[in-house]
C-alpha cells in the first residue's frame, strides 16, 4: 500500500496508485447545494489535496474518478475554466511578494484568454473581473475559482510588521472583492486558511460566502474518520499490530489516543489527523509527526507577546465568539490556537452553546 505523505495532487494520488481516502461523495454535495464557500482547517489537513480534487473535477477529468463515488453522482461531467490561486509556497515577509505573486496570476490568466495586460491600467480586482468575464464569454461556461491558504500572505507578517501586514489586508481584500463584482461569471468558489476570517477586514467587500468551517455536512470533508480507518488502513493497523506485539483492536485504541480527537461540529464526529495517521502505518511507528513539523511562527509570536502557557485555555467552557470569530489580534489568540489545530471541541452544551476546548489527543499533549 502506498501512501500519499506530503503529495497534494489528487492526479498524482490516482495515476501512481496511492491510497486515496474517497470524500467524493462530499464534494458532489458540496458542490452543488452551493456556489461560494470558506472552509478552515488546521495545517497538513488535506486542504490542497481537497482543492486539487475539485480542480480536477470542475476540469471534466471524469477518468480519474473511476471508481470513485462521485462517478455514480455525476452525469455530466462538463469542463469550466478554473482559476487556482496558491499562496502555499511563497514567503510573503518580504514587501512586493503578494503584488508579485497576483500579478504573475493575472498575467498568466490575461494571456490565457488572450486580453491585453492590464497591469498599469486597472487595480487588482479590475483585471480579475476582466478575466472571469473573458472566461465566461470565451467557453460558455462560469467560472470556478479556488484559493488555497488565502491567509498566509497575512499570517507570515503577523505580529513581526504591522505596516505590511496592513499592507497585505488591502491588497486582498482589493483581489477578494472581486467574488461579489462578479458574480454572474462565478460557477464555484472555494477559500481555504488556517484562520477564519474576519469580515470587517480582509472581506467586507465581500459578504457571500458560506462558512462551513463548523457545518456538520462537511466536519469529515478533510481528515480520516473511524470509518474511513476501518475500510481503507485494515491491513497496514494489522501490520502495525505484529510490530507493536498486540491486537489489532489493541492497535486501533493507541492510534485513536495518539492522532484521533479532532471535531469540527457540535455533532462531534472525531477526526483523525491525516498527516500524523498516513506517516504512522507507512512507519509503523507511533510518534509526533504533525506536531515535530513546527509550531507555526505566527503562533509562537503571539504565545509569547503574552507569555502564556497552554494549560491556562485548555478544559474550559467558550461560547462560539470566543474561539471561532477569528479577528487577528495579538491581544486574543485563542482563536488561532484553536484554528492551528492545538485546541479542539469536546464538548458541546446545548443550553448554554458553549464548548469545551483541550487538546485533541496524545501527540498535541505531548508537544506542549
Amino acid at each position: 500500500m502506498k501512501f500519499p505523505i506530503g503529495i497534494q495532487s489528487f492526479e498524482r494520488i490516482i495515476q501512481e496508485g496511492y491510497i486515496y481516502v474517497d470524500k467524493t461523495d462530499i464534494i458532489y454535495d458540496l458542490t452543488h447545494n452551493g456556489s461560494i464557500y470558506f472552509l478552515s482547517r488546521p495545517r497538513r489537513f488535506g486542504k490542497s489535496l481537497l482543492v486539487s480534487t475539485l480542480e480536477n473535477y470542475y476540469l471534466g477529468h471524469k477518468e480519474l474518478f473511476r471508481g470513485l463515488a462521485i462517478e455514480k453522482m455525476e452525469t455530466e461531467w462538463n469542463e469550466y475554466p478554473v482559476f487556482h490561486v496558491d499562496f502555499n509556497a511563497t514567503n510573503f515577509t518580504n514587501s512586493g511578494e503578494l503584488e508579485k505573486k497576483l500579478n504573475f496570476y493575472l498575467t498568466e490568466w490575461e494571456q490565457k484568454y488572450n486580453l491585453p495586460i492590464r497591469e498599469n491600467e486597472l487595480g487588482l480586482g479590475d483585471r480579475f473581473i476582466k478575466i472571469l468575464e473573458a472566461a465566461h464569454l470565451q467557453t460558455g461556461r462560469r467560472a470556478v475559482v479556488l484559493v488555497d491558504e488565502y491567509d498566509k500572505p497575512i499570517l507570515d507578517v503577523l505580529g513581526v510588521d504591522a505596516n505590511l501586514e496592513d499592507k497585505h489586508r488591502n491588497i486582498l481584500k482589493a483581489f477578494y472583492s472581486v467574488f461579489k463584482g462578479a458574480d454572474k461569471h462565478l460557477q464555484f468558489v472555494l477559500l481555504t486558511g488556517v484562520t477564519k476570517y474576519s469580515q470587517e477586514s480582509i472581506f467586507s467587500g465581500f459578504n457571500q460566502a458560506k462558512d462551513i468551517s463548523m457545518d456538520i455536512r462537511y466536519e469529515a470533508l478533510c481528515g480520516i474518520t473511524q470509518e474511513e480507518i476501518g475500510k481503507y488502513f485494515t491491513e497496514p493497523v494489522s501490520q502495525m499490530a505484529v510490530e507493536y506485539q498486540c491486537t489489532p483492536e489493541e492497535m486501533y485504541k493507541l492510534l485513536k489516543k495518539q492522532y484521533d480527537g479532532y471535531h469540527f461540529s457540535d455533532k462531534l464526529t472525531d477526526i483523525y489527523n491525516p498527516f500524523s495517521l498516513l506517516n504512522a502505518l507507512d512507519a509503523k511507528r507511533i510518534k509526533d509527526y504533525w506536531f515535530s513539523t513546527g509550531t507555526p511562527t505566527y503562533l509562537i509570536r503571539l504565545l509569547n507577546h503574552l507569555h502564556e502557557r497552554m494549560n491556562e485555555f485548555t478544559g474550559k467552557y467558550y461560547t462560539p465568539a470566543e474561539f471561532i470569530d477569528y479577528k487577528a489580534d495579538v491581544e486574543r489568540p485563542l482563536p488561532m490556537i484553536y484554528q492551528s489545530g492545538y485546541l479542539t471541541i469536546k464538548a458541546y452544551d446545548r443550553d448554554f452553546n458553549t464548548f469545551l476546548l483541550d487538546f485533541p489527543n496524545n501527540e498535541v499533549k505531548g508537544g506542549f
